[in-house]
């Protein structure tokens, strides 16, 4: 488990690169930000128009379709936030501003190495303040045909098992079980690169998808072959990757998550369909800080396991 205390970046940092669907430039700065704050989003504002900040929060994704976009009622203010987001959790950074000057953040070599580096140059801070969890107490799945998703009460931290089943022989069946810690993250899911078929190519460039795709930010995968000269970072390079999008995906909860998260053939939508639906019930989490966790036995949470019906969604598996 995280450290007790809460903490954020010891000074601004830095990256620029392309957004993989838009093609457009952009720039990313992450900056401090004091206790409760929580993760923020901003846009600077153009032809004067003002600033806008998105708090990240379940509430604030208003899109799933191969990425995680985060906006208000305005309409969307970013694009493909989830790795950005999966780095924070990952490496434990509570409070932070994440500051874009485009409309998707950039995608680096299609992992999360890139921003991962850009934090350890200017380090954590720890603060005085307790860290805030959302601690699961009964099991809430969300099911769509053979995808599903689900989060259950997990008392040694935040657990991840994630499986994924691709009908092409470089893929097919891969599952990945790991508890979420900063040198996990960084050894075994950071440098897991996004993935795409070249057979969907024409498909989603006429949609206005993957028009920044390159061999230098995704993985290619042809019909026998990967196209990328480097190959593979790991035989389950992909499921690494899909686990790294469930971690960006559930940061948007609001508060690092005590539980367990079980995805089969998920994807974006899922991931939100299940932080959807335990937000939604408020018997089925709670808020704990590490203070109150570190006086509270585990003695009788076994007992808080009825399941919940979640309301079916269009999941989006890919």
């Amino acid at each position: 488990m995280k450290s007790g205390r809460q903490t954020t970046l010891r000074s601004d940092v830095t990256v620029s690169g392309i957004g993989v669907h838009s093609g457009v430039p952009a720039t990313l700065t992450l900056h401090p930000a004091g206790p409760g704050t929580g993760i923020r989003f901003v846009r600077p504002g153009t032809d004067g128009k003002p600033d806008r900040a998105v708090k990240a929060d379940v509430r604030s994704v208003v899109a799933t379709d191969f990425a995680t976009v985060i906006g208000d009622a305005t309409g969307p203010l970013c694009s493909t936030a989830e790795h950005v987001l999966a780095t924070l959790a990952g490496l434990g950074v509570d409070n932070a501003v994440i500051e874009i000057d485009g409309p998707e953040m950039p995608i680096m070599d299609g992992s999360a190495e890139d921003f991962v580096a850009a934090i350890d140059r200017v380090g954590l801070e720890t603060t005085a303040a307790p860290r805030r969890y959302i601690k699961v107490l009964k099991p809430v799945r969300v099911a769509d045909g053979r995808s599903y998703g689900e989060l259950r009460p997990y008392d040694r931290g935040m657990r991840f098992e994630v499986e994924i089943a691709f009908e092409h022989p470089l893929i097919g069946r891969q599952a990945l079980a790991f508890d979420l810690d900063p040198l996990h993250f960084r050894r075994e899911i950071a440098r897991a690169r996004t993935f795409g078929f070249m057979s969907d190519v024409a498909k989603l460039w006429s949609a206005g998808y993957a028009l920044g795709a390159s061999f230098e930010n995704t993985l290619v995968v042809a019909e026998n072959r990967i196209l990328n000269p480097d190959g593979l970072r790991w035989a389950d390079e992909f499921v690494r990757h899909k686990a790294l999008d469930a971690i960006g995906d559930l940061a948007l909860a609001g508060a690092p998550l005590l539980g367990m998260y079980r995805s089969v053939r998920g994807g974006h939508k899922l991931n939100h369909a299940v932080i959807s639906a335990l937000m939604a019930d408020p018997t089925a989490w709670t808020m704990v800080d590490a203070t109150a966790l570190a006086r509270t036995t585990v003695r009788g949470r076994a007992e808080l396991t009825t399941g919940i019906a979640a309301p079916a969604y269009s999941a989006d598996v890919s």
